[in-house]
Order: C-alpha cells, then sequence, then structure tokens
C-alpha cells in the first residue's frame, strides 16, 4: 500500500474529508490550514491516536499497537524503529488507522 493510500484510509478512519494532496507528502483536509499528514507530524499522529483509541508501547525495538477489531477482540501489530524510533512510531500509527478505514469501507460495503 503506498503512502497516499495509508492516509487516505486513515483520514477516512478518523472522520476527515480529503480534497487534495498536497505536495505529495500530505493531504489537504477540510476544515485544516496546513497540510495533514501524520506519517511526518507528530502532532497529526498524535491527534489521529486519540481520535481512533489507538494505544501503543514501545519495547524490543519496535512500536507495538493495540487496536480494538470486535466486541473482545484485539489485533496487535508493530513497526521495527531501524533507527528512527519517532518515525516508526508514525508509521505504525498510521498503518493502524488505515486498517481501521478499510474495516469501515468493507462494512459499508464501499
Amino acid at each position: 500500500m503506498t503512502d497516499r493510500e495509508l492516509l487516505e484510509l486513515a483520514a477516512k478512519a478518523a472522520g476527515l474529508i480529503v480534497i487534495t494532496d498536497a505536495k505529495d507528502r500530505g493531504l489537504w483536509i477540510a476544515g485544516l490550514e496546513d497540510e495533514w499528514n501524520p506519517l511526518t507530524d507528530d502532532g497529526d499522529a498524535f491527534r489521529l491516536t486519540v481520535k481512533l483509541g489507538i494505544k501503543f508501547s514501545i519495547k524490543n525495538g519496535a512500536t507495538w499497537l493495540e487496536r480494538v477489531i470486535g466486541p473482545g477482540q484485539v489485533q496487535w501489530d508493530y513497526e521495527q524503529h531501524d533507527g528512527d524510533p519517532y518515525a516508526a512510531t508514525r508509521r505504525a500509527i498510521v498503518r493502524a488507522a488505515a486498517e481501521i478505514g478499510k474495516q469501515q469501507e468493507k462494512n459499508n460495503g464501499n
């Protein structure tokens, strides 16, 4: 999945309306003055985490995420740090949000 696809699905999961690309690095979102890119912006990633209730922890050189996928069901995923724990954590958050967006599409028949 491309970064653009990850961002679009993450935005969908968060209930954001995508207007267009922003310089091929992020997205312009309705109601926001700056481009939105939780892959590169700590604040955008943090807000996405809080909005979607994604839990994460850092251990063993990776960021581990927990997201609820159904009643009593939890999905765990991780992203290796590979020298940059901040970038890895942002990517892990966006990947988890994109999975939520994919599930929403599936549930809505889109």
